[in-house]
């Protein structure tokens, strides 16, 4: 009965996660989570040893570590903005929110009225040194480096950035990341696509089927437990009553 109930704890958090990452495969620059088990140490086995790890993680339900993103690619669509950018690579762009700078793989931007790099919700697009990148009347292109030009003429950088731990970054919203306190950032060296965004890193189709898998799982496990459940109840009141 531990058994089926912690694996049942576990199908539950990670249908969870599932239906997660299904309602965001088609949002741009979206890192799909991934669930993860703790290692558990067999002890207990030799002469002398009283505790087992093993019992009292499944006694605890503690099995499912939880989850984790997966920083992997994402498929490039080509759009018609010049604004737009993807990163080819791993890294991050740096937005400035109202809660501080953010980490982010959507790069769905456009021009602010004041001339600013802007997110899709009008929050700047930092450069390497953590600053706003305005530019002027004309058009714009980028390298693949990140170096924005205007009229042939250099106006700034988009900031590309890495951590050294993934563990650094943890997830606000449906596609950025806030750094742990004390983490800094790096110089990344993704190559920036100019007219393109990066699309999520779960594709509908898995994720369907993902969704679908883990449900029977749960519903499966959900079953056992209830068989178990009427077991009981038939035991305590044709059996025990008797004794």
């Amino acid at each position: 009965m531990y058994a089926a109930y912690t694996g049942l704890l576990a199908r539950t958090q990670a249908l969870d996660t599932a239906a997660n990452n299904l309602a965001n495969a088609g949002t741009s620059g979206f890192r799909a989570q991934r669930d993860y088990f703790r290692g558990i140490v067999s002890s207990g086995l030799s002469a002398g040893e009283q505790r087992s790890q093993v019992g009292e993680s499944v006694n605890g339900y503690g099995v499912l570590g939880g989850s984790m993103p997966d920083y992997g690619q994402g498929p490039l669509a080509t759009t018609s903005n010049p604004l737009d950018l993807a990163l080819n690579g791993q890294g991050f762009f740096a937005i400035q929110t109202k809660q501080g700078v953010r980490y982010t793989r959507d790069g769905e931007f456009s021009r602010s009225p004041d001339g600013q790099i802007q997110t899709s919700t009008g929050e700047p697009v930092l450069d390497g040194k953590m600053k706003p990148i305005t530019l002027p009347s004309g058009p714009v292109e980028v390298a693949a480096d990140g170096t924005v030009s205007v009229a042939a003429g250099i106006v700034g950088k988009v900031g590309v950035f890495n951590f050294a731990a993934p563990g650094s970054l943890s997830m606000e919203g449906a596609n950025r990341f806030v750094a742990a306190a004390g983490a800094s950032p790096t110089a990344g060296d993704a190559e920036v696509k100019q007219g393109a965004v990066e699309g999520a890193n779960q594709d509908s189709v898995h994720g369907t089927m993902q969704l679908i898998l883990v449900q029977r799982q749960a519903e499966m496990l959900q079953k056992a437990l209830s068989v178990f459940h009427n077991d009981f109840d038939k035991t305590a009141v044709e059996e025990i009553s008797r004794v």
